[in-house]
């Protein structure tokens, strides 16, 4: 991976300070892992403020803005997927809390899947990071990853509901 980009780049336009997860993607040590343990703060915090259609609405206009902040922040950094860049990390993140138990075990198992999921990137995840080099391919590897992770925890608690 690249270096990070500099303080002054994260605060040089919006979409740098969004696409690099409000900082969170400065982190020199596992910045996709930074960028959703951001997400995940940041969920306990605004989920209160939405309700179930509003969390909905405020989801799909954070992935087309996603889309739009990360091709944008990309070609400024002259890398699509920047390493920095984990707004693609965020949103899809925020998926899979909102349709996960609000139990802190769920949560941490819905983290620990997402970042499984999103470092392995099982197809057609893979696909997508290899050859869609643009914001809307860099946001669906990780929309993937989420689906991904959302599957395997619904598994697990039809599982636990029916054989426990």
């Amino acid at each position: 991976m690249s270096r990070p980009p500099s303080v002054r780049f994260l605060f040089a336009h919006p979409a740098h300070f969004l696409a690099l997860g409000c900082g969170s993607g400065l982190s020199p040590w596992a910045p996709g892992t930074a960028g959703t343990l951001f997400a995940w703060l940041a969920f306990v915090l605004l989920q209160p403020l939405f309700s179930p259609v509003g969390g909905l609405v405020f989801l799909a206009l954070a992935f087309v803005g996603g889309v739009i902040v990360i091709h944008r922040t990309g070609l400024a950094l002259h890398e699509p997927d920047h390493g920095s860049i984990v707004w693609d990390e965020i949103v899809p993140f925020w998926l899979v809390l909102s349709l996960t138990p609000h139990d802190w075990t769920w949560q941490l198992a819905a983290f620990l899947l997402f970042r499984l999921f999103d470092i392995t990137k099982p197809q057609p995840a893979r696909w997508f990071d290899e050859h869609l080099k643009n914001g809307l391919g860099v946001m669906l590897d990780d929309v993937i990853a989420a689906g991904y992770a959302l599957l395997v925890l619904a598994l697990t608690r039809f599982a636990l509901d029916h054989w426990a």
